[in-house]
């Protein structure tokens, strides 16, 4: 065992690690777990060698143990999100070269016809795990650990690469400025095939010592009733779970009111990311549990850049000043520096920036600028802190702290037989940050409902990219150059 991350178990071994699904995992849980799986993944070979290994399973104790055996086997681990269709998933396994195929029972029936279409190797977290711990390989810091996709101006998503080099950069920032400790207790309820969710949460209480109790789906209640029970130090989430958990707490009784805020005041920090909070979400939010949200500023392919303080004043609809280990810079359109108060598009440097778009070098070279990442991103500096102002590109839409790629959405949406042109916008909205819409051109003699629409849809894209709104028109708002002129659709849904 070489990689810290793993080698600091050995300081909390019988600390608790993970709960989930009512049980509890410590820290020698998970090595020995881990062990068994990497064990399991190697067969007869010495080292994985980063090949890539796929693997969908729901939040708990078996997806962290199933991604430290992938690492400790020497391979690169390609999260999967439990809410995507087929093609999607499939989309991810075949750009990322997956040789092998790791599944919860549950999704037995949508992989395993992948695994087989594609000669893989596939594996089901119910076998039976080897008793028989093999030598695992010696991991240097370089390799290339993980790859997450994410939503580009190009369409589909891009494998953004990180190595454990990065990952380490990444968490070792944030247990810096948030003070993680072996004492803190954090309730997991965010994706796992999520930068937010497996560093931001997962690896930083894991590489604290601290308690992770893991949840497989967000439920509003089941939240509010953990947070009442659980003596929690840390909860972080997106805006729309935090528009959930208001809306529940308005509707719960007076007695529930009161014990719910009281748990939320036994924490020392909650923690709001993935999309802009909107000031009034932030401000039920302060009077429902008496703190006001530490906005904070990062994306897939840097971890996290921009940080509200732990300590000190924090600035509604501002995300802070850089994070420990990390530069910041704003550029005007020929990446010049541009003065205070001047908006420009954020750049960033760090150990914790990511190696690469997966076996896309052209968008990898296309996305630094003399070493610094260009986020296309824009925002300003003001009053000694950053403001976020929105996206360079149109065409990518936040979503539930999700981010979507609207070229993307509107290929598949071509693929209907009753769709002849489209197009997709952002819309904003209080819960959601941003509506996926659709305006529609329809083919002559076509009626289409909103509900057999998204009913096709959800069969080709995952759930937070299928419109939740759409409009029909004869035409599409066009300029001279014949290019669809995005904020003229969008004013379309006003």
């Amino acid at each position: 065992m070489n990689l810290p991350l793993i080698n600091r178990v050995l300081e909390h071994k019988n600390r608790i690690a993970i709960a989930s699904n009512e049980q509890t995992y410590t820290y020698e849980d998970l090595l020995h777990a881990s062990s068994q799986i990497a064990t399991n993944l190697l067969q007869d070979a010495t080292d994985l060698q980063e090949q890539r290994v796929a693997f969908l399973i729901p939040s708990g104790f078996e997806y962290i143990a199933t991604l430290w055996g992938i690492w400790r086997a020497g391979a690169i681990a390609v999260p999967l999100c439990v809410s995507h269709p087929r093609p999607e998933l499939e989309y991810v396994i075949v750009n990322s070269a997956a040789s092998i195929i790791v599944a919860h029972p549950n999704f037995e029936a949508l992989l395993r016809p992948i695994a087989r279409s594609h000669n893989l190797r596939f594996i089901l977290t119910s076998e039976t795990l080897p008793t028989q711990i093999n030598p695992l390989p010696t991991v240097d810091l370089s390799r290339r650990a993980l790859i997450l996709y994410t939503s580009g101006t190009t369409g589909k998503p891009k494998g953004a690469v990180t190595t454990h080099r990065n990952i380490q950069a990444q968490v070792t920032s944030l247990i810096d400025a948030w003070e993680w400790t072996a004492s803190d207790r954090i309730l997991h309820v965010l994706p796992l095939h999520h930068i937010h969710g497996i560093v931001n949460v997962l690896l930083c209480a894991l590489w604290a010592g601290a308690e992770c109790e893991m949840l497989e789906k967000f439920d509003a209640e089941t939240v509010w009733h953990r947070i009442d029970r659980g003596n929690f130090t840390l909860f972080m989430a997106v805006p729309t779970i935090y528009v959930k958990l208001i809306a529940a707490w308005e509707t719960a009784t007076e007695e529930l009111q009161k014990s719910r805020s009281e748990g939320c005041a036994k924490m020392r920090l909650m923690v709001s990311g993935s999309a802009a909070l909107p000031v009034k979400v932030l401000e039920n939010w302060q009077k429902i549990s008496g703190h006001f949200l530490l906005e904070r500023y990062g994306m897939t392919e840097i971890g996290m850049a921009l940080s509200n303080p732990l300590h000190g004043q924090r600035k509604a609809g501002s995300v802070g000043k850089p994070l420990p280990g990390v530069e910041v810079q704003l550029v005007d359109e020929n990446g010049e520096l541009v003065a205070a108060g001047t908006p420009g598009e954020i750049q960033v440097k760090s150990p914790g920036v990511f190696l690469e778009y997966w076996q896309n070098p052209a968008a990898t070279a296309k996305t630094f600028q003399n070493g610094w990442f260009c986020t296309g991103d824009f925002a300003v500096f003001e009053n000694d802190n950053y403001r976020i102002l929105g996206r360079i590109s149109v065409d990518i839409i936040k979503t539930g702290g999700y981010k979507v790629s609207a070229l993307e959405i509107e290929e598949v949406l071509r693929s209907h037989p009753e769709i002849q042109e489209c197009a997709v916008v952002g819309v904003e909205d209080v819960e959601w940050g941003e509506r996926v819409c659709a305006a529609l051109v329809l083919r002559s003699e076509s009626s289409l409902t909103l509900e057999s629409f998204r009913s096709w849809a959800k069969k080709q894209l995952a759930v937070y990219k299928v419109p939740t709104r759409i409009l029909t028109v004869e035409e599409l708002p066009r300029n001279t150059m014949g290019k669809v002129t995005k904020p003229e659709v969008t004013k379309l849904f006003y």
